[in-house]
């Protein structure tokens, strides 16, 4: 039987903070007994290579009642799976349920080994194929999961199978610091490292791949990686479809390909792929493409390269019929096949950032070299390259150095305020101190300012809850964690909580984001903004059931969520990575799991006149005025983000129930002429410079819940808004849906979709404002 978790866990011969850190999280909207932490070796298994661990591995991840088969979704049963040092020998698959994370020792990092007799389609799966073919989760719902630290190795088992991460995964999920050993070579070879075959976005870094037939066979709507290593694979990355993918920091070397995007031939499956930074190494057929001049749909198979190196490869470009579009052995500083938009001279007509005469683009069908641009040195890092950063751990931090929360006053309950509790935390946590949120759910009550040098972290996303009257007013917005003051320099590093409202708080800026300090010194990783959807936030389907067969001419008050998630303010600077600015469009917890409608004001604003400001596979969706906004900012750096426009507009549409504020620079919609233009901006950016987008997808399914509009790609009228004479913005692999105008210029169409059609959006390899 498992030990009460309350108690510490000694593993064999580590010491890493989590794996001895004393236990006191709780459910706050659940079973208070339910156990969170769990360490494999106390479910029986043994980590010693010999003895078949499947079943205590499995029982650790499964007691206790979980979201498994038959359970759409929940958030009120997580698991964090600890695997001490050692190598864990599996002959059927470890199932990963809902609201999971496996965390391996990060000192000694832990084997999972298949046995030679491994039967199953993967040693990790995320979600279970059943008799039929349908899934335990919807994939695009299947929210979530972090999996880090981990060695995964096939080479017992017979080259002709195995894989190593079934990953059908969406929003809030991540994989970190592991490495995959497969067998080397061979024409029978069928090892992969991961297989994706479908979903919606997450996030992936530090994973290196050795052998095998795949290294990463992907599939998935969009997706952001970072920092992958491929060693003697014979393909390295098998695209077999996408909306977007942004690949950033690629190591490939020594094989057979790098990238095979090819499928679908003429008719491509693939819609596009962003390559940046990255070196691919003796690989005879670095990147491979089926798109010609004759291939549809027309933007299928769009190609962007940046900064990209190409020494020992016989080819770098390889077309349809094996002809060479790109030799290989140089540098290439800029690349790209697909449609390519360029602005004219962009001057708005009037003070007010009125379409002029002179809102326009010219296009143009691309396949070779292009004039890189002068990326500003703020975004960089000594090499040239992007700046990147990932989640720190803390490996060399013991847990007495930890400061927990719970252990100095905080309840963590869902009803106690611990606001002052918290404030006293952080004013009295030292420099060598990390303040360790026992997971909870922590109400807030009014302001909490954070300090400008602090170190904060999580267990398995505790929810930090903003309430009261000091939040019920959105024409006196007011932050929930101010972190910093304007003017401050230091260093602030949050990871894995999430921010929340409970109840209506429409007066609430969840973050605001005050200090700037040294590149990646200041920065937020695996942190989520998340409003309603689930228990304990009084905004469920409940009370806020869709409802389309009404009018609603007013907002329903009881479902308005926070006034802004996360404000960037004028003399910040930040680093996030893997965020989710989600506004809730169904349930996770109630049975129904209802669509439901909830009114969240804004999503991200970013103000930081110099920034610099990194966003790593962010996403940001259903608010009312808009998803993002970059406002007066400067040196700005954007990897595939992702938005939706709010299911229930135009009934009502994004004037209601959010009045437009001066002060935030917000959309007032007064150039519209029709309800399919007052809808919220994916993407605004107005009086900007070296605003770099290297990837988005930005997506209108419905028009008050009906899809009828998606036959005509016109559920909303615009969907990325450049104002008021931006300049050096470049907006790579930009995908939108349904919206007339992909992008435009001080309230004028520019780019029109049906113009740039692919698979499922439209695309452009890039739109240039200069």
């Amino acid at each position: 039987a498992p030990l009460d978790q309350a108690l510490s866990h000694p593993s064999s011969s580590s010491s890493f903070w989590l794996s001895d850190i004393k236990r006191q999280g709780k459910v706050a909207y659940g079973d208070a007994n339910f156990q969170i932490f769990r360490n494999v070796k106390d479910f029986g298994a043994k980590g010693d290579g010999n003895t078949d661990d499947t079943e205590a591995i499995n029982n650790a991840i499964s007691t206790g009642n979980r979201c498994g088969q038959g359970c759409d979704s929940s958030t009120v049963t997580p698991a964090l799976i600890y695997f001490p040092p050692g190598t864990y020998l599996v002959s059927k698959p470890v199932v990963q349920l809902y609201y999971t994370q496996f965390v391996g020792d990060a000192i000694t990092v832990p084997t999972i080994k298949a046995a030679p007799s491994f039967e199953g389609i993967a040693v990790i799966d995320s979600d279970p194929y059943m008799d039929g073919g349908a899934n335990w989760y919807t994939n695009q719902n299947n929210f979530f999961r972090q999996i880090r630290n981990f060695v995964i190795d096939l080479t017992a088992m017979p080259a002709t199978a195995g894989a190593g991460i079934h990953w059908q995964v969406a929003q809030a999920t991540s994989l970190q610091n592991i490495r995959f050993e497969m067998i080397k070579g061979g024409d029978d070879n069928k090892q992969q490292g991961i297989f994706m075959d479908n979903g919606s976005g997450g996030f992936m870094t530090d994973l290196i791949f050795n052998g095998g037939n795949y290294g990463a066979f992907l599939g998935n709507q969009q997706f952001t990686t970072r920092n992958l290593v491929f060693n003697d694979v014979n393909t390295a990355i098998f695209m077999n479809w996408n909306w977007l993918w942004s690949f950033k920091s690629l190591t490939i070397n020594n094989c057979k390909v790098g990238i095979d995007m090819a499928q679908g031939g003429n008719n491509q499956s693939v819609g596009s792929v962003l390559v940046q930074d990255s070196t691919f190494t003796n690989t005879a057929q670095a990147i491979k493409t089926s798109r010609t001049d004759s291939s549809i749909p027309a933007t299928g198979g769009t190609l962007v390269l940046d900064n990209v190196d190409f020494p020992g490869c016989a080819a770098a470009i390889v077309g349809a019929e094996g002809n060479i579009l790109l030799a290989g052995g140089n540098k290439v500083a800029s690349w790209a096949q697909g449609h390519a938009y360029t602005t004219g001279t962009d001057v708005a007509a009037n003070a007010t950032c009125e379409a002029g005469a002179a809102a326009s683009a010219s296009s143009q069908t691309i396949q070779g070299a292009l004039t890189a641009p002068n990326k500003p040195t703020a975004l960089l890092n000594s090499k040239g390259a992007v700046y990147e950063r990932s989640k720190p751990q803390y490996e060399s931090v013991p847990s007495s150095s930890f400061v927990s929360v719970k252990s100095s006053g905080a309840k963590g309950d869902g009803i106690t305020d611990d606001t002052a509790a918290i404030q006293s935390i952080f004013n009295n946590a030292k420099p060598d101190q990390i303040v360790y949120f026992d997971h909870g759910a922590y109400v807030i009550t009014s302001t909490v300012k954070v300090p400008k040098n602090i170190k904060i972290t999580g267990e398995i996303w505790p929810m930090i809850m903003a309430s009261g009257s000091a939040f019920s007013d959105q024409s006196n917005p007011t932050p929930v964690f101010q972190v910093g003051q304007p003017g401050d320099e230091g260093c602030v590093e949050i990871s894995d909580l999430i921010f929340e409202t409970k109840g209506p708080a429409p007066g609430a800026i969840l973050m605001e984001w005050n200090v700037r300090g040294n590149p990646g010194h200041v920065g937020m990783w695996d942190v989520h903004f998340r409003i309603g959807g689930t228990a304990g936030t009084d905004l469920q389907s409940n009370k806020c059931k869709k409802d389309p067969s009404a009018t609603h001419a007013t907002a329903n008050k009881e479902c308005e969520g926070a006034f802004l998630l996360l404000h960037i303010t004028e003399k910040a600077s930040i680093y996030l990575e893997n965020n989710w600015f989600w506004v809730a469009d169904h349930e996770l917890d109630l049975a129904d799991h209802s669509q439901i409608d909830l009114y969240n004001g804004r999503g991200v604003l970013i103000e930081s006149k110099q920034g610099p400001v990194w966003l790593y596979g962010t996403s940001s969706e259903h608010s009312v005025l808009y998803n993002y906004q970059v406002a007066n900012a400067k040196n700005v750096y954007m990897a595939a983000i992702q938005t939706e426009t709010p299911y229930f507009q135009s009934n009502p549409d994004a004037t209601t129930p959010f009045s437009p504020n001066p002060k935030y620079h917000d959309p007032d919609f007064s150039h519209c002429q029709t309800a399919g233009c007052k809808k919220a901006w994916g993407l605004r950016v107005l009086a900007s410079s070296e605003i770099h987008v290297f990837g988005a997808g930005l997506y209108s399914f419905f028009d008050n819940y009906n899809q009828e509009c998606l036959a005509t790609e016109s559920c909303q009228e615009h969907m990325v808004s450049l104002e008021c004479g931006n300049e050096n913005t470049y907006l790579w692999g930009l995908s939108t849906k349904a919206a007339t105008n992909q992008v435009s210029i001080d309230g004028r169409g520019v780019v029109d979709q049906k113009d740039n059609r692919n698979n499922f959006c439209s695309t452009l390899a890039v739109f240039e404002e200069v």
